[in-house]
């Protein structure tokens, strides 16, 4: 039993260089170059390219490195942090996270353009 019809099609430009290099990645999959561009604008379609993946683990260790400095700034100057503190650390690395992730993530999307 045959699939839907494929009756679109998406076209792009390539260099010689990138042309090569996606030539090369469908033969090492053992598909045509048409089917393995396909397979692969699905595949990221589907699963966002993984940019929401690295976003929650950016936004997690921002705010883990958030809390770390900041414990350690306190105890390199000799002083203590109650329980109280401790929390409000957590309560703004939590909060500031997912902007600074955000932040990161579209400065390294800047600069890869």
């Amino acid at each position: 039993m045959k699939g839907p019809l494929r009756d679109r099609s998406l076209g792009t430009k390539l260099t010689e260089v990138e042309y090569a290099q996606v030539e090369a990645a469908a033969l090492r999959a053992g598909v045509g170059l048409s089917e393995w561009c396909r397979r692969v604008a699905l595949h990221a379609a589907e699963t966002d390219g993984g940019e929401a993946a690295i976003a929650v683990l950016l936004a997690e260790l921002l705010a883990l490195r958030a809390v770390l400095l900041n414990v350690m700034f306190r105890m390199t100057n000799g002083g203590e942090l109650t329980g109280e503190e401790m929390r409000e650390l957590i309560e703004r690395a939590d909060r500031d996270k997912q902007k600074r992730a955000a932040a990161l993530l579209g400065t390294a999307r800047t600069r890869r353009a």
